[in-house]
């Protein structure tokens, strides 16, 4: 924003961030079934603090189109990193339960444990770019991925003895896992894509909505950041305590999460005033997180352990693929209308697309949730 305030700068930066699952996520997903999700999840870690510390080195070394250049790498390496991560933590979370019918219910504590670091974290991180400016900033968020490299190098305990690999062949492929999962799984991820392409750009254009709502300071994108952080909290608490029941409706459950997150994208579309438009943020946090979690929540237990990290992989293109996807489109329809005409023509395709596969496909059951 300071270098360029170009909103498709930061569409690209997401995109950066997120984009990479549609080339990444497949063989990361593989890679996890192959070789062990431990494994994979220690190197990803590693690559992440790398990354994130090219980027603080583009700060004090570079200036103008260059740093900017070098700060997307950056970001898109993070994105390469962060796919192979996410992939192996969800088959990760597997074998730290005593009982697979436990699984359920920890998935859903995870994205909600998640989620309050999500609250924490863009204060820190805003005042720490106030207080020693973006490089100093950028060098401690490399640092910190220290922690989760030492938690499952020393802390955790993982019954490795449970996990299920694949054999290398075309029945390890992701295509495999795609038309083996089964109908309702296939419709699952169809459904989270289309509504995260649709509506999923918040991410990568918070920048230009807070300074918006509430002003330019790096301050003030914590804070917002920090209201969508907590309505994402709400949405996985009210998923965690109905994570059985939920998963079980597969598209009563995302449907509503994505008419949810349409109906506070219309509602930042009216609004003018700072209060109304945090409340709204709050509620698309909501949408957005029940919509991500529920997806791979339901296709975490309602796929075999062989291939659930293939399964994430999946998941990962949906959610994240459509969501780089749209926030290069919502920039553009920021460029050439202006931001709450981009919350209205998303919200209301939004709210079209989750009513009608909610009356389509809402009686469908999740037709087997695997204990294994």
């Amino acid at each position: 924003m300071e270098g360029t305030a170009d909103p498709l700068v930061l569409a690209l930066n997401f995109a950066a961030l997120s984009l990479p699952t549609l080339v990444i996520s497949g063989p990361a997903g593989v890679r996890t079934d192959r070789i062990g999700c431990e494994r994979v999840l220690v190197q990803a870690q590693w690559a992440l603090l790398a990354s994130a510390a090219l980027g603080a080195m583009a700060i004090p070394l570079l200036n103008g189109l260059a740093q900017v250049l070098l700060l997307l790498g950056s970001t898109l390496m993070v994105g390469i990193a962060g796919a192979f991560e996410l992939t192996a933590r969800n088959k990760y979370c597997s074998l730290l339960v005593d009982h697979p019918d436990q699984l359920a219910s920890y998935l859903t504590s995870f994205s909600v444990i998640f989620n309050v670091g999500k609250l924490v974290g863009p204060p820190i991180g805003g005042f720490l770019v106030y207080a020693t400016g973006p490089a100093w900033a950028l060098a401690i968020d490399s640092a910190s991925y220290l922690l989760p490299i030492g938690s499952v190098l020393f802390l955790l305990a993982p019954n490795r003895a449970l996990e299920q690999r694949s054999a290398p062949g075309s029945r390890s492929t992701l295509r495999n896992a795609w038309l083996q999962c089964g109908s309702t799984l296939r419709g699952v991820l169809l459904l989270t894509g289309v509504l995260c392409l649709v509506g999923f750009f918040h991410p990568g254009l918070a920048p230009l909505i807070a300074s918006q709502v509430l002003g330019p300071d790096p301050r003030d994108l914590g804070v917002f950041t920090s209201v969508l952080a907590a309505g994402s909290i709400a949405g996985g608490l009210v998923l965690q305590r109905n994570s059985m029941r939920f998963s079980n409706r597969p598209f009563l459950t995302l449907g509503g999460f994505g008419l949810l997150t349409a109906v506070a994208q219309l509602g930042m579309a009216r609004s003018a005033g700072m209060t109304v438009s945090l409340a709204m943020a709050f509620l698309i946090g909501a949408g957005t997180a029940g919509l991500l979690s529920s997806c791979n929540l339901i296709t975490q237990i309602g796929s075999p352990q062989v291939m659930r990290g293939r399964m994430a992989g999946l998941s990962q293109i949906a959610f994240l693929g459509g969501g780089g996807l749209s926030g290069l489109v919502a920039a553009v329809l920021v460029m050439t209308t202006n931001l709450s005409t981009t919350f209205a023509i998303t919200g209301g395709m939004s709210a079209v697309i989750a009513v009608i596969w909610m009356q389509r496909c809402g009686g469908r059951k999740l037709a087997s949730v695997k204990s294994t």
